[in-house]
Formats: C-alpha cells, sequence, structure tokens
C-alpha cells in the first residue's frame, strides 16, 4: 500500500480525494460484488490507511449508499431516454424497456437488495435522507416516462411498475448471482439447481412484463366499473 495520501485542505481538494475513494469502492463491487466492499478494502484499492478513509466517510455503508444513489440516477436516464424516443408503447414494450436498463447496470442491480437490508441501517440519517431524496426524483422521473408510454397504466399503475421492477431486480439478481460455494453445489447437485438458479434478465423480463399487462388490465377493469356519473338535468 502506498503512503503518498496527502492530507486533503481546500474544500475541493476534499470533495476529489472523496471521489476516489467511491471510485475505488465502485471498483471493487464491480469486481467481486458490493459484499466485498470495507472501508479497509477501499482504503487499500486507494492506497490510503484506513484512518484516513474515515476522514471520508466513517463507514462503508455511506460510500455504497452513494453508489446506489448514483445507480438510481442511470437507471432514470437510461430508461426515461429511451421512453421518450420510442413514443407509445405497448405493456410488454415498457417492461423491456425498464428491463434493458437494470439489466445494463449489474452494480446497481447488486444494490438494491443491499440498500433496504443493511445499507439503510447504522448510517448517519443525513446520509440516508440525500439517497431518499435523490431515489424518489428518480422514482418520479421513470413513473411519470412510464405513464406517458402507457397511458393505460395511469400513474399509480406506472407508480407500481416501477416498485415491481426495483423489488424483482433485487430479489433475482441476487438469486442469479450465488456465492462461490452455493455456486459450486448447484454444479455437483442439479436437483437444487433447477429450482433454485434463474437467469436474470430473461425472468425478469418474463415477469415485469406479466406485471405490466396485469396492473394494465386491473386499471381498464377499474374503469368498467366505476359507476357513471349522475350529473343533474340542466335548468332552462
Amino acid at each position: 500500500m502506498t503512503t503518498d495520501f496527502q492530507r486533503a485542505r481546500s474544500a475541493e481538494d476534499k470533495r476529489r480525494r472523496a471521489e476516489a475513494l467511491v471510485e475505488a469502492a465502485r471498483s471493487l463491487a464491480l469486481e467481486s460484488g458490493v459484499s466485498s466492499v470495507t472501508l479497509t478494502a477501499v482504503a487499500r484499492r486507494a492506497g490510503v490507511h484506513h484512518s484516513a478513509m474515515r476522514r471520508y466517510f466513517s463507514s462503508h455503508k455511506e460510500v455504497l449508499l452513494r453508489l446506489a444513489g448514483e445507480g438510481w440516477v442511470r437507471w432514470a436516464d437510461r430508461t426515461c431516454d429511451e421512453l421518450r424516443t420510442r413514443g407509445t408503447l405497448t405493456a410488454a414494450q415498457v417492461a423491456e424497456v425498464l428491463v434493458d436498463g437494470l439489466d445494463a447496470d449489474p452494480l446497481f442491480c447488486d444494490l438494491l437488495a443491499n440498500v433496504p437490508l443493511h445499507l439503510e441501517h447504522d448510517v448517519d440519517i443525513a446520509h440516508v435522507r440525500e439517497f431518499k431524496h435523490v431515489s424518489h426524483a428518480a422514482v418520479k422521473e421513470l413513473v411519470e416516462a412510464t405513464r406517458t408510454a402507457l397511458p393505460s397504466l395511469g400513474s399509480e399503475g406506472a407508480l407500481d411498475l416501477v416498485r415491481s421492477a426495483n423489488a424483482l431486480a433485487a430479489t433475482l439478481w441476487q438469486v442469479a448471482h450465488p456465492p462461490a460455494p452455493l455456486a459450486a453445489a448447484y454444479a455437483t447437485e442439479p436437483e437444487i439447481a433447477n429450482t433454485a438458479q434463474t437467469d436474470f434478465a430473461p425472468t425478469l423480463r418474463r415477469l415485469l412484463t406479466a406485471s405490466s399487462i396485469g396492473l394494465t388490465a386491473l386499471r381498464e377493469t377499474a374503469e368498467l366499473r366505476r359507476p357513471p356519473v349522475c350529473r343533474p338535468p340542466e335548468r332552462r
């Protein structure tokens, strides 16, 4: 490990130093998964002592929350650009665009399950609030673009579809990328592999398409069952 990591003095130096540490965490997570990211590992990757790392982040969870927030922005930007470009779409096509944006971002998919399970716990509430503001803005953008591309969903249905994409991707990514010992067990015991293993993108696309079609049908059925509005007769 190098020791020439000079202490930052100016605000700009501190910002650049923090970004360098975030990039070190990003490269670790992409190489070995989110679970491999610790303060010690990030410090080692960045070439600093772990005590220097704590001047910028009190825990690895703060760094990963930053990465998760960036992931939400990437997914929203990529997906909304594609939806707006393609115009009005079918339920299946909207689901496909949502899935393609997730499949293109493995780090974000890995982070999705970790955020509610681990990363929002034992972290300074200011960092959690910052993440929530970023992710909330991304969700609003995704919902609006989804509703515009598939008007029959309505705003509530579009929100449910984005929620479904989030929840399904979080679970399926972890299932599709088991730890090495479990992957080895699957290789030698096909009877457990057949029910446990899954291909991430095809499975997510199939399930989210079903959700998109179902949510659209649900809203259409609700509209049909809604009683007609009775207007009083006009006075002459």
